[in-house]
């Protein structure tokens, strides 16, 4: 039999979700029914089929079997660690990028004074996490050593607040481990612990929640015409082994966020195939995570409309994602999409 996946899709938000959820006509996500879903799209690598979920009893047993234990995952509530509750949607990862090259805002925080009032806006416009780093991993970009990357980041580590969540974007287990023993709750490795073997070992002694990404080699070479067979399915069955492999290395605990990594080896097709789909991922049964800030596929989809900050293009991806369950948008403009949800949110009530 071929192998299957489940796409929950068809999602509703806010009155009109409690009210089908309460009628039995949806099904919440995370247990959560501010947002439901009443369709799945069943997936192969050769079909895809969309069904309402009161036809999924007349599914053949085989497959039968597979939707309902994914389904169980979807709806299942997550559990809440550091702070975090991954039920709500979304939460807001704020971005703070230490380093003077970073795609979009190097330069701008990489003094200590900066950086420092940086956190505190972040934090103050409504971000429940803050994501600093000390090395860009832009495309094109090349790697630098734990030293510089550490002397950018101690400094403002070294003042954080214990009560606030702090992620810690690198790719070194040295700078993680360092950045565990000053308060930092999570960790954000975008070469998903592949780029030093020790991260692992980090990730198991500290015991400390990660964002496990998928990328396609590292930054300097990932965009030189990036290939899949199926991206969506690939990038799935990428997750699926890393976390059986983390299982079985003895990373028991279940605090793992998902991340495909939009931009990081993936074209303008791949990324828009990820974002539309993105719903897939929950099947896994653990949180998502989506980078779309500021990013290249906004400038080509608006071509002459690009601007700076793409504001406009984030908050309508932020926006659509939201709809599809993502419990973490990663963005550098919290305030202007704190605005955006909130009034969205507003209107669809």
């Amino acid at each position: 039999m071929p192998r299957y996946y489940t796409r929950v899709c068809n999602f509703y938000y806010g009155s009109k979700s409690k009210s089908l959820v309460k009628k039995k006509k949806s099904l919440p996500l995370n247990g959560n029914n501010e947002i439901s879903f009443d369709m799945i799209e069943i997936i192969s690598r050769k079909s895809q089929r969309k069904i309402s979920i009161n036809q999924i009893d007349y599914l053949p047993n085989g497959i039968k079997k597979i939707i309902k234990k994914d389904i169980n995952l979807i709806v299942k509530k997550k559990r809440i660690f550091k702070n975090l509750d991954l039920n709500r949607i979304p939460n807001i990862m704020g971005i703070l990028n230490i380093t003077p090259d970073s795609f979009s805002d190097g330069g701008k925080f990489n003094k200590n004074n900066l950086a420092k009032k940086q956190l505190k806006h972040l934090f103050n416009s409504g971000a429940n996490i803050v994501d600093i780093g000390g090395e860009s991993t832009r495309p094109g970009s090349k790697a630098v050593s734990a030293k510089i990357e550490w002397k950018r980041i101690k400094n403002i580590l070294k003042k954080i607040d214990k009560k606030k969540v702090i992620s810690l974007d690198t790719r070194k287990s040295e700078i993680m481990e360092k950045g565990i023993n000053l308060g930092v709750k999570l960790i954000n490795d975008v070469s998903g612990l592949n780029y030093d073997k020790n991260s692992i070992n980090i990730i198991k002694k500290y015991k400390i929640p990660f964002v496990l990404q998928h990328s396609l080699g590292n930054p300097n070479i990932m965009q030189n015409n990036p290939k899949y067979k199926n991206v969506l399915l690939d990038i799935y069955d990428y997750f699926e082994e890393k976390i059986n492999f983390l299982r079985k290395v003895g990373i028991n605990h279940y605090n793992i966020i998902l991340d495909p990594g939009i931009g990081f080896g993936k074209n303008l097709k791949h990324n828009m195939t990820i974002i539309k789909n993105i719903s897939i991922y929950h099947s896994l049964g653990l949180p998502i995570l989506l980078g779309i800030s500021r990013k290249r596929f906004i400038k080509e989809l608006s071509n002459k409309n690009d601007s700076d900050l793409r504001i406009g293009g984030t908050i309508s991806s932020s926006i659509f994602a939201l709809m599809q369950g993502v419990q973490i948008l990663r963005v550098h403009d919290v305030n202007e999409i704190n605005q955006s949800i909130k009034v969205f949110k507003e209107l669809i009530q």
